[in-house]
C-alpha cells in the first residue's frame, strides 16, 4: 500500500512536470479515457505531457497534418472543422473543459482528418502519441478505456443527431443555457462561452435562427445584451429544455 506521503510526492512530481494544477489533475482523472487508472499508470502515460495556453483563433493542427498528439481541454473551447473544396469551413465538433479530442486519429492513418482551432482562450494538456501508444501496448485497462471512450463519443454523436431531429431550436437553446447554469442560483447572469456563430453551429442552426430562438425565450425571462445573458427562472427554462421529462 502506498503511504500518503509517498502518494503526495508522486502527485506533486506529476503536477510540476506537466504544469497542471491540482484541480486540473482531478479533472483529467475523470476524463473517460483515464477513468479508473491508478495514479502510477496515469503518471507513466503523461510522462511527456505538458500544459499549453493558447489564444483565441490559434491553430492546433491542419487537416492532413501528422497526428502525433492528442489533447485534453482544461479550460476554454476548441473547434474541429473541415474545409470544403470552395474554402468554406464546416464545424464538426466543439470541445469544452474536461473533454479529450484527437486521440482516435493516432490509431488510424496517423493523420488528422480535420482542422483544430482554439475557439476561446484555452489551457490544453498536450499528450504526445509516442508515450501514449507505448502505454497503450503495455496497459490492457487503458486499451479498454480507449475503446469505451470512442464508443461513448460515437453514442454522443448519435444522440446529438437525434436531438437535432427531435428537438426544436428553442428546446436546443434552452438545454444549452440550462447546462451553463449548473451550480448557480437564479437569477443567473453569464457570458456565452463562444461567439453566437459558434453557439449556433454547436446547436445545429443558423445564426439568425439562434437570434429568433433567444427572442422566443424572452417570455421566460431570458434577456441578452451582446454575449451577456440573464436568466430569471432556470426551472422554467428547464421545462422547455426537457419537454419529455416530468
Amino acid at each position: 500500500m502506498v503511504e500518503p506521503a509517498a502518494a503526495r510526492e508522486r502527485v506533486d512530481a506529476l503536477l510540476r512536470r506537466t504544469g497542471m494544477t491540482a484541480d486540473e489533475l482531478a479533472l483529467v482523472r475523470v476524463v473517460p479515457l483515464f477513468a479508473g487508472l491508478p495514479l502510477d499508470s496515469l503518471a507513466a502515460l503523461l510522462a511527456d505531457a505538458r500544459v499549453h495556453e493558447h489564444p483565441r483563433s490559434a491553430t492546433l493542427f491542419l487537416q492532413g497534418d501528422r497526428a502525433d498528439r492528442f489533447y485534453i481541454v482544461l479550460d476554454g473551447w476548441v473547434r474541429l472543422y473541415r474545409e470544403t473544396p470552395d474554402g468554406a469551413e464546416i464545424t464538426i465538433a466543439l470541445f469544452a473543459r474536461g473533454e479529450s479530442f484527437a486521440e482516435a486519429a493516432m490509431l488510424g492513418p496517423a493523420r488528422f482528418p480535420v482542422c483544430g482551432v482554439v475557439a476561446e482562450p484555452s489551457r490544453l494538456l498536450h499528450v504526445p502519441a509516442s508515450s501514449f501508444l507505448g502505454a497503450l501496448e503495455a496497459d490492457r485497462m487503458l486499451c479498454r478505456n480507449l475503446m469505451a471512450s470512442m464508443a461513448r463519443r460515437l453514442q454522443a454523436f448519435v444522440r446529438q443527431i437525434e436531438s437535432l431531429a427531435r428537438r426544436s431550436t428553442v428546446e436546443r437553446l434552452a438545454a444549452f443555457l440550462v447546462k451553463l447554469c449548473e451550480g448557480r442560483r437564479p437569477p443567473v447572469e453569464l457570458d456565452l462561452p463562444l461567439d453566437k456563430t459558434l453557439v449556433a453551429a454547436r446547436l445545429g442552426m443558423q445564426p439568425e435562427t439562434l437570434s429568433r430562438a433567444f427572442a422566443r425565450l424572452r417570455r421566460l425571462g431570458v434577456t441578452t445584451v451582446g454575449h451577456r445573458v440573464r436568466i430569471e427562472d432556470v426551472d422554467a427554462l428547464r421545462t422547455i429544455a426537457e419537454p419529455d421529462e416530468g
